[in-house]
């Protein structure tokens, strides 16, 4: 979710802060699914054209909501003593997915780096089919244009070291194609050609969208997965947003919210971590003055049960709360817009300039972040990393770095009830959060 600067025309009224589907037309190809995916950022009409970041007090005093800069992000997570070991994703390659891009991620990132006293780091971009030409006054565009300023942003705020390659692929709803299978083609291909070593994929379409689900017949999603178990052979870990619903998620019109408990996909795919949402209370330098909480604000950490995949062994150990059953989320960051992270960019001429932006999508490449970094410290990549992320979770220690979210507060949302966070696993926040510098070491030592 974004609170984004007016005069992009994302209409803040919809909300569309969830993964959304919209069903296509008859043109698209008979083997995949009519259901398209959308960018998870979303716009939220409080910040306009803002020159430079703006503190928290000024933050609350103009748009009642703290706002957060890398800076406390590296304090709350405990990653600058890392850093100064040296251990700041040198040599490991992050990879994110995302239709049309942004004309100007590499000035952006630029940017965002010099304010923040940052390295900068070269973006890769690679094209995935025939990438229509970037028009500012298209609101797809603009919308995964704001989605890839996000996912870059974040993910080097954590690993400042790692390179970044993005990869732009060519959906466009009005020529009937559809999203979610040139996305996993992309995937493939760079997991084939060992481009990266871990994936953010910040996008997703509810379950029960897909072709078939209300017959039960999931074979439509099934037939999606062979990047998933393509990175999974060759110890590639992938992430996915839990989605910004809650417990509910939308339809297929991409406005409604179901009334009842969905999921979404890749999110809910047992190959992929679920990254889910908590929202930090912070003071200027980062220190918590409280302990963290659901995110639920402007959209709500999507969690709960798949419709589609049972529980896979790696919940074992958390069947009382997930059934027979895939839980989601598996981990969650920061992704809530009352302390949300500044971003800035300048793909639309009529709106450059900072943003404060939240949601999943947010906490997705910030933790495809702490993977290059433990990939780093490992020397190799980690791949899956699910079995090892509840067995850490498993030994209730903070040696481990896996940090509970239990305040009980909820992601209840649309009028639909969600999960509380609570003591141990839960469908809020799974296994909690991470204090990075005992998370990597101990994520690295422990055996998948």
């Amino acid at each position: 979710m974004q609170i984004a600067r007016t005069g992009r025309g994302v209409a803040a009224a919809t909300s569309v802060a969830a993964l959304a589907a919209t069903a296509l037309t008859a043109a698209a190809p008979a083997a995949a699914p009519h259901t398209l995916a959308v960018p998870a950022v979303v716009g939220h009409t409080l910040a306009h054209r803002v020159s430079s970041p703006l503190s928290s007090a000024q933050c609350q005093a103009k748009w009642q909501i703290n706002c957060y800069t890398p800076l406390q992000y590296r304090t709350a997570y405990d990653l600058n003593a890392l850093y100064r070991k040296g251990v700041t994703g040198k040599g490991r390659t992050i990879v994110i997915v995302d239709s049309y891009g942004s004309p100007t991620v590499q000035h952006d990132l630029d940017v965002y780096s010099r304010q923040f006293g940052l390295p900068s780091t070269k973006v890769k971009v690679v094209k995935w089919g025939h990438v229509p030409a970037f028009d500012p006054k298209n609101p797809d565009m603009t919308g995964w244009a704001g989605e890839t300023t996000l996912d870059v942003e974040m993910a080097h705020a954590v690993a400042p070291a790692a390179k970044i390659v993005v990869v732009e692929t060519a959906v466009s709803e009005t020529e009937g194609t559809t999203g979610l299978p040139e996305m996993m083609d992309a995937e493939k291909y760079m997991i084939d050609h060992g481009v990266g070593d871990v994936i953010s994929q910040s996008f997703g379409a509810t379950e029960n969208t897909f072709p078939g689900f209300a017959k039960g017949d999931f074979s439509s999603i099934r037939k999606l997965r062979y990047a998933f178990q393509d990175a999974n052979r060759k110890h590639v870990t992938v992430l996915a947003a839990s989605g910004d619903g809650g417990a509910t998620d939308l339809q297929a019109d991409g406005k409604t919210y179901y009334k009842k408990r969905v999921n979404s996909w890749p999110s809910s795919d047992p190959l992929v971590t679920s990254v889910g949402g908590t929202q930090l209370h912070l003071d200027d330098k980062g220190n918590r003055v409280k302990p963290d909480s659901v995110y639920n604000d402007y959209g709500s950490g999507g969690g709960g049960q798949s419709h589609v995949f049972t529980r896979p062994s790696f919940q074992n150990g958390v069947k009382k709360v997930v059934g027979t059953r895939r839980g989601t989320p598996d981990i969650s960051m920061s992704a809530a817009v009352n302390g949300g992270a500044w971003i800035y960019s300048s793909f639309d001429p009529t709106a450059t300039g900072w943003d404060v932006s939240g949601g999943t999508s947010e906490a997705t490449p910030l933790f495809a972040g702490i993977v290059a970094l433990a990939d780093q410290a490992a020397g190799h990549r980690l791949g899956n990393i699910q079995k090892r992320l509840y067995d850490l979770s498993s030994y209730r220690s903070k040696l481990t770095g896996v940090v509970d979210v239990n305040d009980g507060t909820d992601n209840s949302y649309q009028g639909v009830t969600g999960y509380k966070a609570v003591n141990g696993y839960d469908l809020a926040t799974g296994v909690g959060t991470v204090d990075a510098l005992r998370f990597v070491p101990a994520l690295v030592k422990q055996k998948p």
